[in-house]
């Protein structure tokens, strides 16, 4: 599962779950499954979250570290 800082970023704002939803486009339901782990983001979503935190991708989200186990580098 990718972690997200996305109720903590949001809260900065004072923004709504529905208020982030209309800024990227998106149903309020898919921020809540965001925040609650149980969606990945899609890449469009991902860089529309950052444009819109003005953050990087790897500031708002991160990864499993067992998921980065099991990359190869060789």
């Amino acid at each position: 599962m990718i972690a997200n800082r996305l109720p903590v970023l949001r809260a900065e704002r004072r923004w709504s779950q529905a208020d982030l939803a209309e800024r990227i486009i998106v149903s309020r339901q898919t921020i809540v499954s965001l925040e609650n782990g149980r969606y990945e983001p899609t890449l469009k979503i991902a860089m529309r979250l950052s444009a819109v935190f003005d953050a990087p991708i790897e500031e708002i989200f991160s990864p499993d570290p067992d998921d980065l186990s099991l990359v190869r580098t060789d």
